[in-house]
């Protein structure tokens, strides 16, 4: 199993509920989509599964090893972890830093220590998947909502990582991104990699996953289930305030 989650709780420090006995398993190749109102726990759940939080209560294990602070203090383990686990930030601003995107998307690869050819050759393959080279010399923070969310994406792909997360991909997306994004999420899972899409967007979603995950405004799970069947049950969307 790529991920076991067991009765995962997280508490903010004043002692507020973020997320309430979370049971889950993720296995590899798995498209899911993490469905809840706003403030469900969305994209704490999807923190913890990067290893940027770590749970209040409960376990989180990634490939039978526990997923905690310690774990990732261990530069081997660190490593990997990174190396196979990709998150792409909901708010772009948050992931972009360097001074041109060439720069932006050579940074991941070369905290992972490889050659520079190797750097070079990922980065020219991942802005040409992306159709953005011609954006390899600007700045980041001058560039449009839409083309900050593609450099966001290839600054996590020239890692090739095996698990790609994203935290509300299509939020301010003008219709074109949006289509392009779900073709590109396509891609990436015609190529093997597991995805993990945090969302409250229920139209995207039979392009973008097969089974969802679905969260309970008190900040538990609600239930996992074929992506269909969870979409076809308007009850249970009513409970969570998905429509």
């Amino acid at each position: 199993m790529l991920f076991e989650i067991q009765r995962v709780g997280y508490r903010y420090a004043d002692g507020t509920a973020a997320l309430d006995g979370i049971s889950l398993e993720i296995a590899p190749g798995d498209h899911l989509a993490i469905l809840g109102a706003n403030g469900s726990g969305k994209s704490t759940l999807l923190r913890i599964l990067n290893g940027l939080l770590f749970a209040s209560s409960g376990r989180v294990c990634f490939l039978g090893q526990e997923l905690s602070e310690s774990n990732l203090g261990r530069p081997v383990f660190r490593q990997e972890f990174r190396r196979s686990v990709g998150f792409v930030f909901q708010n772009a601003d948050a992931q972009l830093f360097n001074a041109t995107v060439l720069e932006e998307v050579a940074f991941g690869p070369r905290q992972l220590g490889l050659e520079e050819t190797e750097i070079q050759s990922r980065v020219h393959d991942v802005l040409t998947f992306l159709g953005i080279e011609h954006l390899s010399e600007r700045p980041p923070f001058r560039l449009s909502g839409g083309e900050k969310r593609k450099v966001a994406i290839a600054s996590v792909l020239s890692m090739n990582p095996d698990v790609l997360i994203f935290d509300e991909p299509f939020l301010g997306l003008d219709p074109r991104s949006q289509s392009w994004l779900i073709q590109t999420i396509g891609q990436l899972q015609g190529a093997g990699k597991t995805t993990i899409v945090a969302t409250h967007t229920l139209e995207t979603l039979p392009r973008i996953a097969d089974t969802a995950v679905v969260l309970s405004e008190s900040h538990n799970l609600i239930t996992v289930g074929d992506l269909e069947d969870v979409l076809a049950d308007r009850d249970l969307l009513r409970n969570a305030n998905l429509v």
